[in-house]
């Protein structure tokens, strides 16, 4: 499935809450009330648009949005435990706990590469990553600007991936912790695509 706008997304959101709630979708006038539209084309239009991403099916002839949630895929990603939002520390090993996410949120049909880890410490805080949230990880090559999940001279941190004079280095959102710049060897092992706030 195409990646959604936010809009798009809140709109599948409500229709999957009626769903659940009354059994049955909303109606395109219920969209249009809920979310302030002026009419209800601009509510038949988020649900063209949803329905040619794949997110929900027509259900021509039917009265109620004309629409069919289709059932929310979870999918299952590993999650590897904690991460430094700090100095970088030495790596910890994996965990075999799993979460249990709705991957379309993130922009992702399949939970492959994905993971997921705690962060500690609050050397991102600027970023609004603080302590104790989760980070969604995805294994790809990062692009500057990017904040990643990497490995510095055998040790691990999250941070954002820059580039000083075409050499790459790690750098914090947060005044009182310093860049980090790799001695011998920097590894990203993902970049993060989501976050989950600490309740």
């Amino acid at each position: 499935m195409e990646s959604l706008t936010a809009r798009q997304q809140q709109v599948l959101s409500f229709i999957e809450q009626q769903q659940r709630e009354k059994g049955l979708p909303p109606t395109t006038r219920e969209i249009q009330a809920h979310f302030g539209f002026r009419s209800q084309t601009a509510a038949m239009n988020h649900l063209r648009g949803l329905a040619k991403k794949g997110a929900i099916e027509k259900s021509p002839g039917k009265a109620r949005a004309a629409v069919v949630p289709r059932p929310v895929r979870e999918n299952r990603i590993p999650f590897l435990g904690s991460i430094p939002a700090g100095l970088a520390v030495e790596a910890t090993a994996e965990t075999d706990e799993a979460l249990e996410l709705d991957l379309r949120l993130f922009g992702q049909g399949s939970p492959r590469g994905v993971f997921a880890l705690r962060v500690r410490g609050d050397s991102m805080i600027g970023a609004q990553i603080a302590d104790g949230d989760l980070v969604i990880i995805q294994q790809k090559p990062p692009r500057a600007g990017d904040i990643v999940a990497a490995l510095i001279d055998g040790e691990v941190t999250l941070k954002r991936y820059v580039l000083v004079g075409g050499k790459p280095r790690l750098a914090a959102e947060n005044p009182r912790y310093p860049d980090l710049i790799p001695a011998a060897s920097l590894q990203v092992q993902g970049v993060m695509i989501g976050l989950i706030r600490r309740r």
